[in-house]
């Protein structure tokens, strides 16, 4: 009867796991914890009871298809969330197709030290392997980008014993957290200013300049530049949040990037029209074959062209080029020839609401956010932003991108910018 009910309960259970997987992506640690404590059930399902489906005595111990069977190695390798399986000594028995993108390849039978290197984490699955209580552990990894992780692990006490650890991504809810209070900390502070001005007027025309004509004029049209300030301030962080939220995210989408650089040119011809400024464009046709995402690329080099408009030399030129760089990569560049930027203040371009000047940058209709979209878009991108500027002579942002042949290509280093 017992046997009866193991064989026809456990693909009951099997099923509820991976019912579990796909809510786990989504509906946070509860059910992250449930698709651990389900994927614990079955794997002791085949440990417990191995000795009436597998020979024991004609393999060898640390065999990983006595350990863990063929079914349960399916299985796991079919989850969404990244699972790793370890023995008594701490050495990794199998990792599925997420936790190797999260580890790297060739992770199998190393002791966890040398895969997993957060301390607190390998601390917590040194407890769990003494059979004491594991509580969840959240941890970061800061390169190559930035991901925050919630880590969950149970321990099947027989024999041979196995240690399960499952990964829940919070990366998407720490970016949430983030960018709530930086827009509480930084739009209140740029909305102020425009919004006091507004509220001044308001009460001015009320007042004693009710039937001044010619002040009511005056003011209407202060006013009306303060709320374009603050619309273009709204419109920016909105970009910016959009962004961020999908940086994690790589793109799909397989394009020219020669034809992104000549939109982006094409669509500020005016601007530059009206502060005598000429955009020469030299890339080839179809040229710079990558993998991203159209409306946010054709945005970001109209952000460095428009900036190259608004600081550069009136009545200069401004240069977008293409190039192929080493590695397959592409090097798109936009140059100006206007007076520069100092050099301490090329550290800081990338932050939000920074400005070199201040009063010019508000002048022209800057909101400080337009590097910062920039960079959150070569992230995503998985390329890398060089600025080089000298005083007199100009300032040249080049943007690297890896070839659509290896667009999972990590970035050379943690940084995204580079200031040479």
């Amino acid at each position: 009867m017992i046997a009866w009910l193991r064989a026809r309960l456990w693909p009951f259970a099997a099923g509820m796991l991976a019912a579990a997987a796909l809510l786990a992506i989504g509906t946070g640690a509860l059910w992250a914890g449930l698709a651990l404590v389900l994927a614990t059930a079955i794997i002791t399902r085949f440990v417990v009871f191995q000795e009436t489906m597998l020979p024991q005595t004609s393999m060898p111990p640390d065999d990983l298809s006595v350990i863990l069977p063929l079914p349960v190695r399916l299985l796991l390798g079919e989850f969404p969330a990244p699972v790793m399986l370890l023995d008594a000594r701490q050495r990794v028995l199998f990792v599925n197709d997420a936790m190797r993108a999260f580890t790297g390849p060739g992770s199998e039978r190393k002791p966890v030290s040398a895969v997993l290197r957060n301390p607190e984490l390998l601390d917590a699955i040194a407890s769990a392997a003494r059979g004491e209580a594991a509580a969840p552990v959240s941890f970061s990894q800061p390169v190559p980008m930035e991901r925050h992780y919630q880590a969950y692990l149970a321990r099947v006490n027989d024999a041979p014993p196995v240690l399960a650890l499952l990964l829940h991504d919070l990366t998407a809810i720490r970016i949430g957290e983030r960018m709530r209070a930086d827009f509480v900390a930084n739009a209140s502070h740029e909305l102020r200013t425009p919004l006091a001005a507004v509220t001044g007027f308001i009460d001015t025309l009320r007042g004693h300049a009710r039937d001044d004509e010619k002040a009511r004029e005056e003011f209407l049209e202060i006013m009306s530049v303060q709320v374009g300030r603050m619309r273009r301030l709204i419109d920016d962080l909105l970009s910016l949040s959009r962004i961020e939220q999908n940086e994690h995210v790589p793109p799909v989408d397989r394009l020219a990037l020669a034809d992104i650089l000549k939109e982006a040119a094409s669509g500020l011809m005016p601007l530059a029209r009206s502060a005598a400024v000429a955009i020469v464009v030299e890339a080839a046709p179809d040229a710079g074959a990558i993998i991203g995402a159209r409306d946010e690329l054709i945005q970001l080099f109209q952000n460095l062209i428009q900036n190259a408009i608004k600081y550069g030399k009136e009545g200069g030129h401004v240069w977008v080029g293409l190039a192929e760089a080493p590695g397959g990569q592409w090097a798109a560049s936009v140059r100006d020839d206007g007076e520069g930027i100092p050099a301490d203040a090329l550290a800081r371009l990338t932050e939000r609401f920074y400005r070199v000047d201040v009063k010019r940058s508000r002048e022209r209709g800057g909101t400080g956010l337009g590097l910062a979209i920039v960079k959150h878009i070569v992230g995503r991108h998985r390329g890398k932003l060089r600025i080089e500027s000298r005083l007199g002579e100009g300032s040249s942002f080049t943007v690297l991108f890896p070839p659509a042949e290896n667009p999972a290509k990590e970035p050379e280093s943690a940084a995204v910018t580079q200031v040479l």
